[in-house]
C-alpha cells in the first residue's frame, strides 16, 4: 500500500485535505434549487463511501509495504472495525447538526462556535491518544487558527442586516453538541488504526481499511440521523423519502461529488497522520473554513457589498490563518 515516507508530503497532504473540507460545500450551489440539503445528503454519504473504496483499491491495494485492503479487512478484529464505524457514525451526526446550526443562526454562529470546539477538542483529544510534536507550537497554532475563525464570523456578521437581532438559541445549542461531536471522531478511526502503516500490527486496521468502515458508518447511520431529519428537519416543512427518486441526474451526481471531495480530503488526511501525526493532521485539516471564506471572498464575492473595514478583518483573519498553520508545522 502507499505510505508517507516524509514529512514534508504529509503536511502537503493535509494541505489538499483543507482545500477539499473548505470546498465541497460549493457543490450544493450546483444542485437545483429545489433540490434539498436532505436530499443531497444520501449522495454524499455514498460519495464519501464510493471513494473510500476506490483508494483502497488502489492506493491501499499496490506496494510492497504494509497490508493490502482485502486482507487487511479479513485479519481485522471486530473491535477496530466498529471503532473505525463508529468515527462514521459521529462524523455523520456531527455534519447533520453544523448543516441545522448554520440554516438556523447563521454561518456567522454555526461556524465559529461549532468549528471552534470541534478544532481545539480535536487537537487536543488527539495529542493526547498520540502526543507528537512541540505542545507549545501546536497548540499556539490552533490558538490563532480559532482567532482567524472569530474574525471570519465577524466579517459574515457585518453582511447581515440582522445581526442585531438576538442569537438563537437552539441554533447555538446545536453549535456546541456539533462541535463537540465533530472534535471527537477523528479520535475512533484513528484508534481502529496501526501505529506504524509500513509494519502493520494484527488484528488492526490500515489507514485504507479504517477509511472504508468509516465510510460504512456514515451511510448506515444516515437512514437513521437523515431520515429523522426528513421527517422533522430543523428548518423547512418534512420531505418525503420518494421526493429522493425525482431528482435529476445532474443533483444526484452533484450529490456524490461532494461526499467524494470531501472523502479524498479525509483520506489524505489519515494517511498523512501516520508522519504527522494525528493531532497536527487534523489541526491543519480543521483549517478548512478559512478555506470556505477565501471562496466566499474571491470567487462568490460575498463581501463586495460589506462595511467598511470588513476587507481590512478580512486581511488580518488570513495573516492569522498563515501563521498559525506555520506553527502547526513547525510543531515537528
Amino acid at each position: 500500500m502507499f505510505i508517507v515516507e516524509n514529512y514534508s508530503l504529509a503536511i502537503l497532504l493535509c494541505f489538499v485535505t483543507m482545500v477539499c473540507w473548505g470546498s465541497w460545500a460549493n457543490t450544493t450551489k450546483l444542485t437545483s434549487p429545489s433540490w434539498r440539503f436532505e436530499l443531497l445528503y444520501w449522495d454524499y454519504g455514498m460519495g464519501i463511501l464510493i471513494t473510500t473504496l476506490i483508494i483502497a483499491f488502489t492506493l491501499g491495494s499496490n506496494g510492497a509495504a504494509g497490508r493490502s485492503f482485502l486482507a487487511d479487512m479479513h485479519q481485522a478484529s471486530k473491535s477496530h472495525i466498529y471503532s473505525a464505524i463508529l468515527g462514521g457514525i459521529v462524523f455523520n451526526l456531527a455534519n447533520i447538526l453544523l448543516v441545522a446550526a448554520i440554516a438556523i443562526a447563521g454561518m456567522s454562529v454555526a461556524f465559529p462556535v461549532g468549528i471552534g470546539i470541534a478544532l481545539v477538542l480535536g487537537v487536543i483529544v488527539n495529542y493526547m491518544d498520540h502526543p507528537a510534536g512541540s505542545p507549545l507550537l501546536i497548540f499556539g497554532g490552533v490558538a490563532l487558527i480559532v482567532l482567524a475563525i472569530l474574525l471570519n464570523a465577524r466579517a459574515y456578521q457585518k453582511l447581515q442586516s440582522n445581526a442585531t437581532e438576538k442569537i438563537s438559541k437552539k441554533g447555538l445549542i446545536l453549535s456546541i453538541l456539533s462541535g463537540c461531536l465533530m472534535g471527537l471522531f477523528y479520535k475512533y478511526v484513528a484508534a481502529s488504526m496501526v501505529n506504524d502503516f509500513s509494519n502493520p500490527e494484527a488484528e488492526k486496521l490500515t489507514p485504507y481499511t479504517a477509511l472504508v468502515f468509516f465510510g460504512i458508518g456514515v451511510v448506515l447511520s444516515s437512514f437513521i440521523f437523515n431520515s429523522v431529519q426528513m421527517r422533522k428537519p430543523f428548518v423547512g416543512s418534512p420531505i418525503l423519502f420518494g421526493a429522493y427518486f425525482k431528482g435529476s441526474f445532474k443533483d444526484h451526481l452533484v450529490g456524490i461529488l461532494g461526499g467524494a471531495i470531501w472523502s479524498i480530503g479525509m483520506s489524505l488526511n489519515i494517511i498523512a497522520s501516520g508522519k504527522a501525526g494525528p493531532a497536527v493532521s487534523y489541526g491543519l485539516g480543521q483549517g478548512a473554513t478559512v478555506i470556505a471564506a477565501i471562496w466566499g471572498i474571491y470567487v462568490w464575492k460575498e463581501f463586495d457589498q460589506a462595511p467598511q473595514g470588513t476587507k481590512r478583518l478580512l486581511n488580518f483573519m488570513l495573516l492569522l490563518y498563515i501563521v498559525g498553520l506555520s506553527l502547526l508545522i513547525l510543531s515537528k
